[in-house]
């Protein structure tokens, strides 16, 4: 196996906003087990329940955790088909375009870009035609689009993989 696939047990990590091997463990073990407690936590990392809370805490604070939530299954909701959109516009018009992407329920994920296009979108549709309607009757219409091209995904290969491991990794790589 590549050294980079290697298990990561985060004992020579250089710290990054001031957080040490526990605090690193702590967000790895949160990342995959958002909902365990602080006591089940604690055992993990070496900590007691307190003193575990104080640095989950801490490290909210300092905005590494972002939030907590649950990971929402798109087709259990009958979302089945995920697309990405570029999408060049008209920059005069960006701030009426991010607002109104910031109030359209289906635009999941939106990303300025550097390159053809100006952004990158992530939408989800009930179907290939209803794909086709919000691409035509919604995006397109956005303030200030002047072209956008789709990529329809067929299958999810890997969906999410362990930021604080990658993060771990390359920031002993310097």
């Amino acid at each position: 196996m590549p050294e980079i696939y290697r298990t990561y047990d985060f004992s020579d990590v250089k710290g990054i906003k001031g957080m040490d091997r526990i605090d690193w463990k702590i967000i790895e073990v949160l990342e995959e087990e958002g909902r365990i407690s602080y006591a089940e936590l604690g055992d993990r990392v070496g900590l007691s329940k307190s003193p575990c809370w104080a640095r989950v805490r801490d490290i909210e604070q300092n905005g590494t955790i972002d939030g907590f939530g649950a990971k929402i299954n798109p087709q259990s909701l009958g979302l089945n088909v995920q697309c990405y959109i570029s999408v060049t516009i008209d920059f005069e018009t960006h701030t009426e375009f991010e607002t109104a992407v910031l109030n359209h329920p289906a635009i999941v994920e939106c990303h300025t870009t550097a390159g053809e296009s100006d952004y990158l979108l992530r939408v989800f549709s009930q179907s290939v035609e209803h794909l086709d309607g919000l691409l035509r009757h919604d995006i397109a219409k956005l303030p200030g689009v002047q072209s956008s091209k789709s990529t329809v995904c067929l299958k999810t290969i890997k969906h999410r993989t362990s930021l604080s491991k990658w993060a771990a990794h390359i920031s002993n790589d310097v």
